[in-house]
């Protein structure tokens, strides 16, 4: 969702209260009704500002993707159309997802002529002969107005140049144009606010639903993407030094060095980062083949340890990830603390 064209760039205190009043409005619901009277059961949702907008997930109990996907956007409408700050916003991207583990009970259990072929091929040429989507997402003028917007923030990336997004004066040494660069730059920079939003919107659940992730059924935005075998160990100050640690992170990106990455929680922020910066590409149809290497080449370059792009095999306890990779490095004093009472005794 996004306010009316030409509107400034929401604020912190701005993006708070969106944040409050669409709460406010889903608090007050307990389902939604479809076609013909069909009740829909709203089973959680998700709500992250950015300077642009708002991102909202809704976690529904539907017979069919396409009631979701209806119902969805239009309880979302009359939401914004009666809660008179947000009348003028419009939603600018609707999408539905199957749970996968429900999916997959479905594909084993499916039986008859309706269930889908085993041959790959034979599904490819179902896939292929279905009609086409609906389209949907953001128009041309507005991609056109996020294109601009992710270039004009490149030059933030002060520790970056566009050569590290594979982009060079010598025709012969570039692997990307100077535009895909500077998209893929800008989206790094405004991934930012993202990703720390997301972590508070996380912190603020969490201390309301924990008193860990494993133990809460909510939905969280940055915790659920976490190697899920050390869900009991995300506690409130596991998260705390997570976003101290996020804050030091991408701060470090704006600066004219970044140094080097100092833990396994830097690590793995930045490859969180790195995909919101991906999301919001695509999300304006501006991940092109060309700013997807760009992404590419940036992330072979920043990171130091590759085998923690994949987040199920990080190698040690969460309390460690805080833990400086060597005697040349250092984390933020409160991030290298884990003792909670005694933090609180540096606060007395």
């Amino acid at each position: 969702m996004a306010p009316p064209k030409g509107t400034p760039e929401l604020d912190v205190l701005q993006r708070e209260g969106v944040i409050f009043l669409l709460r406010k409005g889903f608090d007050s619901l307990e389902a939604i009704e479809g076609p013909d009277g069909m009740e829909i059961e709203l089973m959680d949702d998700v709500i992250a500002a950015h300077p642009g907008g708002v991102l909202l997930k809704l976690f529904v109990d539907a017979p069919a993707l396409e009631f979701a996907e209806g119902a969805a956007r239009e309880v979302v409408a009359e939401l914004l159309e009666r809660t008179e700050p947000l009348t003028d916003w419009q939603i600018t991207r609707c999408a539905v997802e199957l749970n996968s583990e429900l999916l997959q009970e479905s594909l084993d259990a499916a039986d008859g002529p309706d269930a889908p072929p085993s041959d790959p091929a034979e599904r490819a040429r179902r896939h292929a002969a279905a009609p086409p989507a609906a389209p949907g997402g953001p128009d041309a003028a507005e991609a056109q107005a996020m294109r601009a917007t992710l270039r004009a923030l490149a030059p933030s990336l002060r520790a970056f140049p566009l050569d590290a997004f594979g982009h060079s004066s010598v025709p012969e040494q570039q692997a990307v144009g100077r535009e895909a660069a500077e998209v893929a730059a800008g989206a790094v920079i405004y991934a930012i606010d993202l990703l720390i939003d997301e972590l508070f919107t996380d912190l603020a659940a969490l201390e309301e639903e924990g008193p860990t992730v494993a133990d809460s059924d909510t939905a969280f935005m940055i915790l659920d993407d976490l190697p899920p075998q050390f869900a009991v160990e995300y506690t409130v100050l596991f998260v705390r030094r997570l976003v101290v640690t996020a804050v030091s992170l991408t701060g470090r990106l704006t600066q004219p060095q970044f140094g080097q990455v100092n833990c396994v929680a830097e690590e793995l922020l930045l490859g969180l980062l790195l995909t919101q910066a991906e999301v919001t590409a695509d999300m304006y149809g501006l991940l092109t083949d060309e700013v997807t290497v760009a992404l590419e080449t940036f992330a072979d370059g920043v990171h130091e340890n590759t085998a923690l792009d994949d987040l199920d095999v990080v190698p040690t306890r969460a309390g460690d990830w805080f833990t400086p990779l060597d005697d040349e490095r250092s984390v933020h004093p409160y991030a290298a603390n884990e003792e909670e009472e005694s933090l609180q005794g540096l606060a007395e």
